[in-house]
């Protein structure tokens, strides 16, 4: 992405709905611009920024075209959001295991908690409009 949109602070209504939905659609940019499909992903909140994770698919899908565009919509509260896209890694990965433990449970969670899938974890932000 040659120009990086500017990002603003989640507003307290999306981080409750965030913390609370189970699931959050995620699309990708495609190749011609477009919007890529809507996938449901996990999502949880640590601290007012919002992560998410994949456990497999790194270069394709959902996560690979996010992560090269730095950017992606989601859905929240049934519409439609732009997003920024940073990669964190495993940095801060305590706190994110620890919030997918508590969100999903340790034995559903136990494939987002892996230091593979701590590797890929990404900071969604509000896109400024």
């Amino acid at each position: 992405m040659t120009e990086h949109a500017s990002v603003e602070h989640w507003t307290p209504e999306d981080l409750r709905h965030l913390d609370g939905a189970l699931e959050l659609e995620i699309a990708a940019p495609r190749d011609d611009c477009g919007r890529g499909r809507w996938t449901p992903i996990w999502v949880v909140v640590v601290d007012d920024d919002v992560f998410v994770r994949t456990w497999r698919r790194r270069d394709t899908g959902w996560y690979g075209r996010s992560l090269h565009a730095e950017r992606a919509w989601i859905r929240v509260a049934g519409r439609s959001v732009d997003v920024t896209v940073a990669f964190v890694g495993d940095g801060g990965a305590d706190a994110v295991d620890a919030a997918y433990q508590t969100k999903y449970g340790a034995m559903a969670a136990r494939s987002m908690v892996t230091a593979e899938a701590a590797a890929s974890t990404l900071r969604l932000s509000r896109a400024s409009t």
